[in-house]
């Protein structure tokens, strides 16, 4: 008959009960570190999905609203002036107003042209456009803006519109006022159109100066 071990050893089912136990935690414990990792990253992934879908959506919502806002402009709506003042005429989108300061009394025309309503001269937010025609020379004019242009605040460039010569004027023109100008010669008279809004400034070249019409 075999003796029974001694009690200062361990039986091998023992040991490998034990490395087994250990094992197992140590396996349940790398699966639940993973199963969280897991769900960490999902949580990142996820994170930055919904991020990436909601800049998508607010890009599309401005691109919509960019595209209804250029479709509400059309058709175009026409100003015209005096005869006796050169019998000028543009285009202007259909959702701005015109405000008449001066219907050709006085050998001079002024008109405002806004979005929504001009009721007052007295409204100094920027104005989408300022027509003129003043009575004075086109050289007396152009030497206005003399001094702003060698200062740097105003860039003068030369403009040529239906086989007639002008002034550009862009860049600062009062504290208030940043956008850009056009002077040509009527006569006796200049003529010039100020957008007083870098906002504007696209109207102004693609729908404004490429309409403008007028006798020389």
């Amino acid at each position: 008959m075999k003796r029974k071990n001694s009690a200062g050893f361990v039986s091998v089912s023992v040991v490998l009960s034990i490395l087994f136990g250990l094992l197992f935690v140590g396996a349940s414990g790398f699966g639940v570190w993973a199963f969280m990792n897991y769900q960490d990253q999902k949580g990142n992934v996820d994170a930055k999905i919904a991020s990436a879908v909601k800049v998508a959506k607010d890009e599309q919502s401005k691109e919509d609203e960019t595209i209804f806002t250029e479709k509400e402009k059309q058709p175009t709506r026409q100003l015209i002036g005096p005869v006796d003042l050169g019998a000028l005429s543009l285009d202007y989108p259909k959702t701005w107003s015109v405000y008449l300061e001066n219907n050709g009394s006085g050998s001079q025309f002024s008109a405002i042209l806004h979005p929504g309503a001009v009721t007052s001269t007295q409204q100094r937010a920027p104005y989408a456009l300022r027509v003129n025609v003043v009575n004075s020379t086109y050289e007396n004019m152009v030497a206005t803006y003399q001094s702003q242009v060698n200062g740097g605040s105003l860039k003068a460039s030369p403009i040529k519109l239906n086989d007639t010569d002008g002034l550009r004027i862009d860049g600062k023109f009062s504290d208030t006022i940043t956008g850009s100008m056009v002077l040509f010669k009527i006569r006796d008279k200049t003529l010039t159109l100020l957008t007083e809004s870098p906002t504007f400034v696209p109207d102004f070249d693609k729908i404004i100066l490429p309409s403008l019409k007028f006798n020389k």
